[in-house]
Formats: C-alpha cells, structure tokens, sequence
C-alpha cells in the first residue's frame, strides 16, 4: 500500500506579488524551495491563512534571498499581497517508508519570508 504523505512545508510566507497576465505558477525564492526540498515544477498546494483559500499549481525558482512569493496566472485572483500563505508538498510513498518519513519544514521570517 501506498500512501501521500506531507514532504516539504513553508509554514507562514507572505504573499509579496500577484502577477495575473503571467503563465501560472508560483513563484518562491529559490532559498527557500532549497530548504524546504522543492524542486522546480513540484506540485505545490498553497493555503491561504487570509481568506481560506486552498489552491494547487506548480513551483517556480525566484531570485534568491530575495523572500519572493508570488502568484502567477489565474492564482493571483485568489490572494492579496501581504496575505499569509502555507505552502505544501506531498509525496506518495509506502506504507512503511511513510512512517519513519521526515518532511522539510521551513520557518522563515515572517516579515521578510527569509531564512533565519
């Protein structure tokens, strides 16, 4: 049996861009998809703390040290710069391997989205 199980988290990011008439995606500091173990076009499932929000797209590589999370595409109707966001991977893995799995979870600065 297989099971999803949480992989990567960056828990309490700010929104700093919603590009509508860009292609779809999100956009992250490089950074931070460094340390959180996303790689680029990951599926990414992102939680609005604002509104409620939960949407899925794929991950991007913004400039680094940079704290950039942006919205891409139809995806930047769904937030406001400053919101808060959850952004969250999934792995699909087995039973016994999921149970002594550890996922990467990240706490960046809540002000500026960057590594301590």
């Amino acid at each position: 049996m297989q099971v999803h199980v949480v992989k990567s988290k960056i828990h309490r990011v700010k929104v700093t861009g919603a590009d509508l008439n860009y292609i779809g995606s999100i956009t992250i500091d490089e950074d931070l998809m460094d340390a959180a173990n996303i790689i680029e076009g990951e599926k990414v499932q992102i939680v609005n703390n604002n509104n409620g929000e939960r949407l899925e797209t794929y991950a991007i590589p913004g400039p680094r040290n940079s704290g950039e999370i942006t919205l891409n595409g139809a995806a930047a109707r769904k937030v406001a710069k400053g919101d808060v966001l959850i952004l969250i991977c999934y792995a699909l893995m087995d039973f016994e391997e999921a149970k002594s799995f550890k996922p990467a979870i990240v706490f960046p600065n809540e002000e500026n989205n960057l590594l301590n």
